[in-house]
């Protein structure tokens, strides 16, 4: 009994393994796609079949399409975090350097993200829109508000205005600029449209001796 026991679990352990590497390799092949031409445009029989799987296989990862996308962006964010985690964990002294490492990897995740996926997602899935508001703001408010704070203290960012309104201020003209309509009046990618963002509001927060070259 105890011998039937133990390779049982060793059946689940092993089936749940390939259950979470089917499952990671569905959402792989999803970011990229939809990422890159739209959520609408992309059928979960293209991936399936791209993938080589049935698509019962797909469906038992992902019972829905907007499933999938919920899971994309868990993933999209969960790796701009952990770059970013990873930026301000090595930082040093040097908070200006600690900034354009941050930028710089702003904008290598931006560039990911193509007009179709953000048009899609607005108007196909609001929630899923809405949620991606909600993590770009917390994620602002984490790294970059405390960038703020150090940089006020050592001088490279203006010490007139609170670190609070600074976020405010970013995340304000973010949400303003970075929507479909917006961004097709001004004609703006996603990833120009927010390193412009980023470089008129730290052009006017940082003092003469943190200007960036």
């Amino acid at each position: 009994m105890p011998r039937q026991t133990a390779k049982r679990r060793a059946l689940i352990v092993k089936d749940a393994f390939i259950e979470a590497s089917a499952s990671q390799r569905i959402v792989a092949a999803a970011r990229r796609h939809f990422f890159a031409h739209g959520f609408r445009s992309v059928t979960m029989d293209d991936l399936a079949q791209e993938l080589g799987m049935s698509k019962k296989t797909l469906y038992a990862s992902f019972p829905s399409k907007l499933d999938l996308l919920r899971a994309v962006l868990v993933d999209k964010f969960r790796s701009v975090e952990s770059d970013l985690g990873r930026v301000t964990a090595a930082a040093s002294t040097d908070v200006r350097a600690t900034l354009q490492q941050l930028l710089a990897t702003m904008q290598r995740h931006t560039e990911e993200i193509q007009p179709p996926f953000v048009r899609d997602i607005r108007r196909e899935a609001p929630a899923m829109f809405q949620l991606v508001q909600r993590r770009r703001r917390d994620v602002i408010q984490r790294y970059f508000g405390r960038l703020f704070e150090d940089g006020r203290r050592v001088g490279i960012i203006r010490k007139d205005i609170s670190a609070r309104l600074m976020i405010e201020m970013l995340i304000g003209v973010t949400e303003a600029i970075m929507n479909p309509p917006k961004m097709a009046e001004l004609g703006l990618s996603p990833t120009s449209g927010y390193m412009s963002i980023m470089t008129v509001i730290f052009d006017g927060l940082l003092t003469d001796r943190g200007r960036l070259k």
